[in-house]
């Protein structure tokens, strides 16, 4: 006991109350916080989500507070950087871009979209979440925020991405952040990963399924991955993809500026 007396001792009281704290919060659901960071819910899944009973967008966005926000969300390594860093290349000529990219304790993502010129590099931003990517794209997401609105206004932009740390199936973003969210897997979890389903796979505006060259490699069936994805996405739209030589690029881009085209009523240029 005295040895757990004096590390709080030595840290100050920061850590006192926070070694495995959780609570009920007003909406019934438990929270918890990792070290004082922000508090955020495993709330319980009843179903793995419904693409037609997805968080709608939301009507009352003034888009000139922050421009119309692409969401990217997606497991650890599944292409994520790279996504952002292909429609950087395609849509910066045509449009004013920025970028807020997560990692949870480097600065990493944003790095490599420097390095390889995807923008400026005063349009990039990168957060350090600290804890659950969930957290800073879901429950407490001012940290995504202040950046992408501080982005939106220097350079009056028409297009903010904002990339989320790797996460698990669950993951999705806050309507209050995206409006437009593209879910990101890739063939080397196998062909059972769509049809485990979850938030980011049933509700995402947009699914892509990356990296089809490894397939083969993996022993995916790709017909079963397609024929799971319609399935638990009601139909919703999905692209396969090979983002770094690529392939289905230009179909999410489509699916991106319509989505834009929708929302801000301008028209793609």
């Amino acid at each position: 006991m005295a040895s757990e007396e004096q590390h709080d001792h030595d840290h100050g009281h920061e850590h006192h109350h926070h070694h495995e704290e959780s609570w009920v919060g007003p909406d019934g659901k438990v929270y918890h916080s990792h070290d004082g960071l922000a508090p955020h819910s495993h709330e319980p899944l009843y179903s793995p989500g419904y693409f037609s009973r997805r968080a709608p967008p939301l009507v009352n966005r003034d888009f000139n507070e922050r421009a119309f926000t692409v969401g990217i969300g997606g497991p650890v390594g599944t292409g994520k950087t790279a996504l952002m860093l292909a429609l950087c290349v395609i849509l910066r000529d045509q449009y004013s871009l920025a970028a807020v990219t997560n990692d949870i304790f480097t600065k990493e993502d944003g790095e490599f979209l420097i390095k390889h010129g995807a923008l400026p590099e005063e349009r990039i931003r990168a957060v350090e979440t600290g804890g659950c990517p969930h957290a800073a794209i879901r429950e407490d997401i001012s940290i995504n925020l202040g950046p992408l609105e501080e982005l939106s206004n220097l350079y009056k932009a028409d297009i903010l991405l904002c990339e989320s740390g790797g996460d698990n199936l669950a993951a999705n973003f806050s309507r209050e952040l995206a409006d437009y969210i593209i879910y990101i897997i890739d063939v080397s979890g196998g062909d059972k990963i769509p049809r485990k389903g979850g938030p980011g796979i049933t509700q995402a505006d947009l699914l892509v399924i990356n990296k089809t060259d490894i397939a083969a490699a993996i022993g995916a069936d790709l017909s079963v991955m397609e024929r799971d994805a319609l399935r638990m996405r009601d139909g919703g739209p999905f692209v396969f993809a090979q983002v770094k030589h690529g392939v289905g690029v230009k179909q999410i881009v489509d699916h991106v500026l319509g989505a834009w085209e929708a929302a801000t009523g301008k028209k793609r240029r």
